[in-house]
């Protein structure tokens, strides 16, 4: 059994990996990427389909997608999928071929991507976290889980009455005293002690 628990903690915890990957994937940074364009859904013969089920796209160099429709009038539906799209690129059309080049990255832009990169990280891990916790709570088997939920948020004895407060403070006094080791929250008691 708690082989299974692990087998299926890490078959979860992989695909929130790959979907770490596939997010990053769209991420435009300054080099040009096919997968940028995955998303653009195209109106086509009555229903929206992808892109890349009505064009071969290509990168043809450093900075620029190419996109060859196979339908020569799918040109003006794919280019205002692109316009449409929340890329904040312009398409340029020489007959039936669409080149999208990618500017260079300014300095601002390049904080507004590592914002988005480090909220997508952040969002993996705690996703890896609830898996890691879930299957933890199994093997403890659900008599223990729930006893151990309600011994965390419960106030324990010797601590200080603000030690009780919710917000960024912490546990301890002034956000001292925090009790993130292994320790099991011992150093969070004696905070309130020490001179």
């Amino acid at each position: 059994m708690i082989n299974q628990l692990k087998q299926d903690a890490q078959a979860r915890m992989a695909k929130s990996i790959d979907a770490l990957r596939h997010n990053l994937v769209k991420v435009r940074t300054g080099r040009a990427s096919t997968g940028l364009v995955d998303t653009i859904k195209v109106s086509a013969y009555g229903s929206d389909v992808p892109l890349s089920q009505v064009a071969a796209v290509s990168v043809s160099d450093a900075r620029s997608l190419v996109i060859n429709p196979w339908d020569k009038a799918m040109v003006g539906a794919i280019e205002k999928a692109i316009l449409a799209s929340d890329l904040g690129l312009t398409p340029n059309t020489a007959g039936t071929t669409i080149r999208l080049n990618l500017p260079a990255l300014t300095e601002e832009r390049r904080r507004e991507l590592t914002k988005v990169v480090h909220g997508e990280g952040e969002d993996t891990k705690v996703a890896i976290r609830n898996i890691r916790r879930d299957a933890n709570q199994h093997v403890q088997g659900p008599a223990q889980g729930q006893a151990g939920d309600r011994g965390r948020s419960a106030p324990r004895r010797g601590r200080h009455p603000e030690d009780h407060r919710q917000g960024d403070q912490g546990r301890g006094r002034s956000g001292q005293g925090q009790g993130t080791g292994t320790d099991g929250g011992l150093s969070g008691l004696i905070a309130p002690y020490r001179a």
